[in-house]
């Protein structure tokens, strides 16, 4: 009995860990392995928290604009008017009677297509603003990215160099042995190889800042692992800065949010002006009495009188002609800030191709034949440890840089193409 009992629970053991094996499988995403840029970007427009409000942020101003338009609500009254306060006097005296009235304001000719065109501005305004969040996000996101992609390359660099350390290592113990060198050479190459230790470690926290930050623009939590971002090709930058600066001007949600705003301001200073005028309340009613006397009917017309129009209506002017001229000068400092970042970037864009093509095609296979021919000259004894430690030294920092000037390419023209809406991955 026993020995089945224990049989059957080991079966039902390797089930539920086949069952948790397969859970994880289904539950283990596949970019756990290989980050694309192109998911990152699916998930941030899907999942950002920030975007998801913006756009909910756009549907509230669009409910806003039939209700800018609408007629104010009418006005039912009713009441009773008695004869004396002694007795119920309703149909035996003529002023007791039960009375019934609607109104409705009626505002004046074309408030209410301006005010319509206030809400519409506003909408178009906050959908501008919410395309302008979406291609900052989806900067951000490439950014990061790339901060990341440049993270593993330099592990992988390191990586990679330790080894050279090692040997120069291994031939200043063998020059130790036979007396041809001191104990300091081995020493320095060991410290050498510790530094880069250090800097291994330090890259790795980094790599959880830069996850925490990707998970935040994807909407996940911060401490889900994200994998290592696949490899990168060079992104094109064919567009001159001219067309680079014409097609921002024309396409960005920016520029184009803040024209909205102009033409809701200029909508609220006509709408100031219309205050001037009165808006007419239209009243109809019935007033019912028994007995011998009849029914009686009424039509009145109430309009408002702008009598205090020097504290009201021309100040809300004037206050309406500010925020028009001060959306006019937002319009311009916009206008001149995405000119200067689209030159800024372009300029670093630029500058950092140069330098790749620097490092890739000169420094670093000079930097890598100068390490051999110092490491096999410290071999034979005609060079000295420290020769060949900054030779490698700088066959690393070449290596670091180049991959560092990739990633701030490729990071120039995304904040570039957040503003042209060229922007992808």
């Amino acid at each position: 009995m026993d020995h089945r009992i224990r049989h059957g629970t080991g079966r039902l053991v390797r089930k539920l860990l086949s069952l948790l094996v397969s859970v994880l499988l289904f539950a283990v995403p596949a970019f756990a392995e290989e980050l694309e840029l192109k998911w990152l970007i699916d998930e941030a427009l899907r999942n950002n928290r920030e975007m998801m409000a913006a756009q909910s942020r756009v549907g509230a101003y669009a409910h806003k604009v039939p209700q800018a338009g609408s007629l104010p609500d009418p006005m039912f009254m009713f009441g009773y008017q008695n004869d004396t306060l002694s007795s119920y006097t309703y149909g035996q005296s003529p002023d007791s009677k039960w009375m019934y009235e609607l109104s409705q304001t009626f505002p004046f000719a074309g408030k209410r297509g301006l005010k319509q065109d206030m809400a519409k501005a506003d909408a178009e305004s906050q959908k501008a603003s919410y395309e302008a969040l979406q291609r900052r996000v989806l900067s951000k996101v490439i950014e990061n990215y790339y901060d990341l992609f440049f993270v593993y390359k330099s592990l992988d660099i390191i990586g990679e160099r330790k080894s050279l350390f090692t040997n120069l290592e291994e031939a200043a113990l063998a020059r130790y042995s036979s007396g041809m060198a001191s104990q300091q050479d081995a020493i320095m190459a060991q410290t050498e190889k510790y530094m880069l230790q250090e800097k291994e470690e330090m890259l790795r926290q980094k790599i959880q800042t830069l996850e925490g930050m990707l998970n935040l623009f994807i909407g996940r939590e911060a401490s889900l692992p994200l994998g290592r971002p696949s490899s990168a090709s060079e992104a094109r930058m064919d567009s001159t800065l001219e067309e680079l600066m014409r097609k921002a001007q024309e396409h960005s949600p920016e520029i184009r949010a803040r024209e909205k705003m102009i033409a809701g301001a200029e909508a609220k200073v006509n709408m100031a002006r219309k205050e001037y005028f009165p808006d007419v309340t239209l009243t109809a009613g019935t007033e019912q009495r028994r007995g011998d006397y009849t029914d009686m009917y009424k039509l009145t017309a109430s309009i408002n009188l702008p009598a205090f129009f020097s504290t009201k209506q021309e100040p809300a002017v004037k206050e309406a002609q500010a925020q028009l001229l001060e959306a006019k000068h937002e319009l311009e400092a916009t206008r001149l800030m995405i000119s200067s970042s689209i030159r800024e970037n372009f300029a670093m864009a630029t500058s950092a191709q140069k330098l790749m093509d620097l490092y890739r095609n000169a420094l670093i296979p000079k930097s890598s034949q100068d390490y051999e021919a110092a490491l096999a000259a410290y071999a034979i004894g005609k060079a000295d440890a420290l020769t060949v430690v900054t030779r490698l030294k700088a066959l690393i920092d070449f290596d670091v840089l180049f991959w560092n000037q990739f990633s701030e390419r490729q990071k120039a023209i995304a904040r570039i193409g957040a503003y042209t809406g060229e922007l992808g991955p």
